[in-house]
């Protein structure tokens, strides 16, 4: 993830789990700006909707701008419709928002990488946004950032069937720490939130020197 004063290469480490009550998301704090660390205590989870959330990766000025955009979005078709907005239709929303925004043209190059999760009467459901404003949907996992390719090796190796909260908060943590082992533009901490039937609950924020431990 860069700083929003520089157009250099982003890096980031975002995970999600879907499991058998829930889903499981989890992102580093590190930001980067090419190879100097801009911020070492970053939130890359956010909330949209009372049982949506997504994470982020890319560059902070746009991300943080789809982000208020479509939080803005989701409430006025709450209104106007009265009723919930379905994941696939919010993320479809947020998709076409990425596919706009990367094709103005700009001396700064508006890359954005979602991973957009939640639940509705459908089941809980994740997908994957990708900077060029595609949107395809997760059965099981995701990985997005510079460290996802540490992060899919373990989530390949270690997700068997279809894990409770529990097991999957375990497994993110553990995709997260091999990131942050190897990556060097993720670290510092890590954030894990969780979805399930009550809505969306961070539930650790932990700083991060080495590795995680335990």
């Amino acid at each position: 993830m860069t700083n929003d004063e520089t157009t250099m290469k982003t890096g980031t480490t975002t995970i999600a789990i879907r499991c058998k009550d829930g889903i499981v998301l989890a992102a580093d704090k590190r930001a980067t700006a090419g190879t100097m660390i801009a911020n070492k205590w970053v939130d890359k989870i956010f909330a949209v909707e009372d049982y949506m959330a997504l994470t982020t990766a890319g560059t902070v000025s746009d991300v943080q701008l789809l982000v208020k955009l479509v939080k803005a979005e989701l409430r006025l078709k709450r209104l106007r419709t009265g009723r919930n907005v379905s994941v696939k239709e919010a993320a479809n929303l947020l998709a076409g928002m990425v596919y706009s925004n990367i094709r103005k043209f700009s001396s700064i190059p508006g890359i954005s990488h979602f991973i957009f999760a939640g639940h509705d009467e459908e089941g809980f459901k994740i997908y994957d946004i990708y900077p060029d404003g595609s949107i395809t949907e997760a059965e099981d996992y995701l990985a997005s950032g510079s460290g996802s390719v540490f992060a899919y090796g373990v989530l390949e190796t270690l997700y068997k069937g279809t894990p409770n909260l529990d097991e999957g908060q375990a497994l993110a943590l553990k995709a997260v720490n091999a990131a942050l082992q190897r990556d060097s533009a993720s670290g510092n901490g890590v954030d894990v939130v969780l979805i399930n039937h009550d809505g969306v609950k961070k539930v650790l924020t932990r700083k991060v020197e080495k590795g995680l431990e335990g």
